[in-house]
């Protein structure tokens, strides 16, 4: 399978999305928007990964790259490619289906637990995920979602974290391929967004969780490899 990401900043790369495409025996490959790189043609993939990134959708006035990213991300949905949004990425995959992205009540950031729904039982992708998890998390923003998307897990600090659109797209508002130095170089980099908060952890409580790390990343891997049977 030939795997394509699409990165905002160069501190939110695809860690351990790329370990599994290590192991799988996939080409994984990127385009570096922050670099304004060329987006590829869609033939050229079978599964796109959005990351994240710390702009909003709306930025589009200071990154015009977003209005291209959003064409090139509804073309892919459209073509029925495998689609994978994580924060940013599945912010812009709800606006680019229909949904509205705006501020959440609370600021999240640290390592929450999340809870699936009822609806994620009958998904084809998260049905071996465990029904309740500590994911990590780093955001403000959150997003409503269409009536015909599926909504795949919530938290106490936000409605929306996971949702399933048609048969083949996923958006998670957590970070299941985040790893110690990546949390590191989000913590150096947006030190300016860690203010009080209920759902707002110290960087000293972001740091060393190696069991929650382990099991997010193990998380990461079952729905990765439920992505990839569909694929087949």
């Amino acid at each position: 399978m030939r795997v394509h990401y699409l990165q905002h900043v160069p501190f939110e790369s695809p860690e351990h999305i790329a370990v599994w495409a290590k192991e799988k025996g996939h080409e994984i490959t990127g385009t570096l928007l922050y670099e304004n790189h060329c987006f590829p043609s869609l033939s050229e993939f079978d599964m796109l990964v959005i990351l994240g990134g710390p702009m909003g959708v709306y930025d589009e006035e200071m990154f015009s790259w977003l209005i291209a990213e959003k064409q090139f991300i509804k073309e892919a949905i459209r073509q029925r490619k495998l689609v994978l949004g994580i924060c940013l990425g599945a912010q812009l995959v709800a606006e680019v289906i229909g949904g509205k992205v705006y501020s959440n009540q609370y600021k999240e950031i640290g390592w929450f637990p999340v809870k699936l729904t009822e609806e994620a039982k009958h998904s084809r992708f998260f049905k071996e995920v465990p029904d309740e998890f500590v994911a990590f998390h780093w955001h403000a923003d959150t997003f409503q979602l269409p009536d015909k998307v599926k909504r795949i897990a919530l938290s106490r600090g936000c409605t929306n974290q996971a949702y399933e659109y048609e048969d083949h797209v996923v958006g998670l508002q957590f970070h299941l391929e985040s790893s110690h130095t990546g949390i590191d170089k989000l913590i150096a980099h947006c030190a300016d967004e860690i203010d009080q908060g209920v759902y707002v952890q110290r960087p000293h409580e972001m740091l060393n969780q190696p069991g929650y790390m382990a099991q997010s990343n193990a998380i990461l891997f079952t729905l990765l490899d439920a992505l990839e049977k569909n694929h087949r």
